[in-house]
């Protein structure tokens, strides 16, 4: 049971680590990262500290240390949660500071408030209200966030370790043994060998009253991702609790473009299309679950449609509840402006707070290989640059998260490594290039920075923890939106900006953001093409002509529900139709070039 209409998605490894424990009391769902196990244990002893609670360290010389650790890290954050949340609720003195800012954070039309409200001015009598309180307020769900990629092999005495003891499945393991009960989301794509492995919990499937304690959510970009995925998990005996659609190209951190289609037609065909994907899965559900000789519920499971990417008024936050049928809007790259609900270290806060459309930008530092969104001027890129000057680029690359590139050793190196990209300049040397064309390789390989460092560093540094090992360069990953959010803001003052009772956002200019996501695609798009300049084959002549294709028909679905929906985005209503036609424009001349490619090519 949620009051609110929104969720904090996971964002980073270190900007939501605690979001919970600061939010999920008033009732506010949010998510954890599972990558660094080495910062949750940091973590957990500062808590542990801070709150009086025994703390024994689980160090590397414990066997399955890294489940081990996020067990305890996540069985701490619930308990502190539930404490909070009781304390919230004990009326015996009075309305605690908690229950007024439980209250205050719910939009002036919720219902529940309205009744709190009459409740209170009708009566003060303790036992009705506390039976009111017990009855109807809900914790916001302590979800968890898994990136599928990132499953690394591990050793012992340079032996491999069973499947087991991969990151992922660690991860997956640490949760699964931990006491919530909420809900794992699974993102960056399908790691069937980790989607196999969920079968061994039996958290994972519903009980006798239809009841599953831990579910699982899928991150897709596409509806055809989702039937599959789907499918793949029910043949299992898995249900998909929920499908977070997520902006291919207009969010924060990797970016996973689609062959340019849009977020609104896609979120378009899980609307119309809802029933088809839960009847299908939930046949094969049935199926698995008899031959399991587990329970099969009588009628399909629940299933809830979200979406996050770009999102930053009332006005787009309402439309995609009531368009789309939504049932939870992700809001996150703004809440890393609100130190109440995330954990950013002041001198990153005050970047990001001055950060405009320039220094935002889609970059290539990634070791995944994956577009990746990043703040210009961040530390761990001031750290790498000095690197390269010093002749010694590449990081240390301490906690090997993203060691994964087996090119050079059979045990994977990360590609940000020293080690890495020592190997591959030397190699780059041998094959004696052209001064020119050898400083673009060059670049290219130096380019990587260390992610899964710098993306956890920022909790250490807030909280006046250790950074020996990390070293004090932070690396962040907002969407193109922080551009248009300039106020350190309140966790009040975002809930008043999400449900339109007042705006954080003091420009005149921000685009729609569907419109946002539109030019965002054709930038990229533009990118593929020139990267194809001078040789092209086939292939990518069949893969700019799709995305273009994809791209025309995003543009006319957009002009047919505009112009339906002119009250809903009243005041730039004419700004959103003229810029399709201008992006039509665009795009009919991309086409032609296109064309003039694939004549030159035959």
């Amino acid at each position: 049971m949620t009051h609110h209409s929104f969720h904090i998605p996971v964002m980073g490894i270190a900007f939501t680590i605690d979001t919970p424990l600061k939010v999920s009391h008033l009732g506010i769902d949010s998510a954890i990262s599972l990558v660094d196990d080495i910062l949750m244990e940091k973590m957990r002893k500062m808590y542990c500290e801070k709150f009086e609670v025994p703390y024994h360290e689980i160090n590397e010389g414990i066997e399955d240390f890294r489940a081990k650790r996020i067990t305890a890290y996540l069985n701490l954050i619930k308990k502190l949660v539930e404490k909070r949340f009781e304390q919230l609720k004990d009326v015996t003195y009075g309305h605690s500071d908690g229950l007024k800012q439980y209250f205050d954070m719910l939009p002036d039309t919720s219902l529940l408030k309205k009744r709190f409200i009459d409740l209170t001015q009708k009566t003060d009598r303790t036992a009705s209200l506390k039976e009111f309180l017990d009855e109807n307020l809900s914790m916001g769900n302590i979800e968890v966030n898994i990136m599928t990629k990132l499953d690394r092999e591990n050793y012992r005495h340079k032996e491999p370790l069973p499947n087991k003891y991969n990151d992922a499945h660690a991860a997956l393991r640490g949760y699964a043994n931990s006491n919530l009960s909420s809900s794992v989301i699974f993102s960056a794509g399908m790691n069937p060998r980790l989607y196999s492995y969920i079968e061994e919990f039996d958290d994972f499937y519903p009980d006798e009253n239809g009841i599953i304690k831990k579910k699982i959510i899928l991150k897709v970009s596409d509806y055809r991702s989702a039937l599959v995925q789907g499918k793949f998990l029910a043949k299992k005996g898995l249900w998909v609790s929920e499908y977070r659609i997520e902006s291919g190209l207009n969010c924060g951190g990797h970016a996973f473009a689609t062959d340019g289609h849009l977020m609104g037609p896609i979120l378009a065909q899980f609307r119309d299309e809802k029933e088809e994907l839960v009847s299908e899965t939930n046949a094969v559900l049935v199926r698995a679950l008899s031959q399991k000789k587990r329970y099969v519920p009588q009628s399909a499971l629940p299933v809830k449609i979200t979406a996050q990417g770009g999102v930053g008024t009332s006005e787009e936050h309402d439309f995609l509840l009531e368009h789309y049928k939504l049932d939870s809007v992700g809001w996150g790259t703004p809440f890393l402006l609100v130190p109440e609900a995330t954990t950013v270290d002041d001198t990153t806060l005050k970047k990001l707070s001055q950060a405009k459309e320039k220094d935002l930008y889609l970059s290539n530092i990634s070791p995944l290989g994956v577009p990746f969104n990043s703040l210009r001027g961040n530390t761990k890129d001031m750290e790498k640059l000095a690197n390269i000057q010093k002749n010694r680029p590449g990081s240390a690359c301490p906690k090997k998260y993203v060691a994964l590139n087996k090119e050079f050793t059979s045990e994977g190196i990360c590609m940000a490594s020293r080690q890495y990209q020592h190997l591959k300049i030397q190699e780059l040397d041998k094959k004696n290039l052209a001064p020119e064309a050898r400083q673009a390789a060059y670049d290219k390989i130096v380019e990587k920075s260390c992610a899964c460092v710098g993306l956890g560093t920022s909790a250490l540094l807030k909280y006046g923890l250790d950074t020996k090992t990390e070293g004090d360069g932070v690396s962040i990953c907002p969407g193109p939106n922080m551009a248009y959010f300039s106020k350190i803001a309140s966790l009040r003052e975002m809930m008043q900006h999400i449900y339109g009772e007042s705006s954080l956002i003091k420009r005149t200019d921000r685009p729609n953001m569907f419109i946002k996501e539109l030019k965002i695609y054709i930038d990229f798009l533009k990118g593929k093409i020139e990267e194809v300049q001078g040789s092209i084959t086939d292939k990518q002549i069949s893969y700019l002509s799709t995305f273009t294709t994809n791209l025309h028909e995003g543009i006319s679905y957009y002009q047919t529900i505009f112009g339906r929906a002119n009250k809903v985005f009243n005041d730039n209503s004419s700004q959103i139709s003229g810029a399709l036609v201008d992006f039509k424009t665009v795009l009919d001349n991309i086409s032609d070039q296109i064309l003039g490619l694939k004549t030159t090519a035959q």
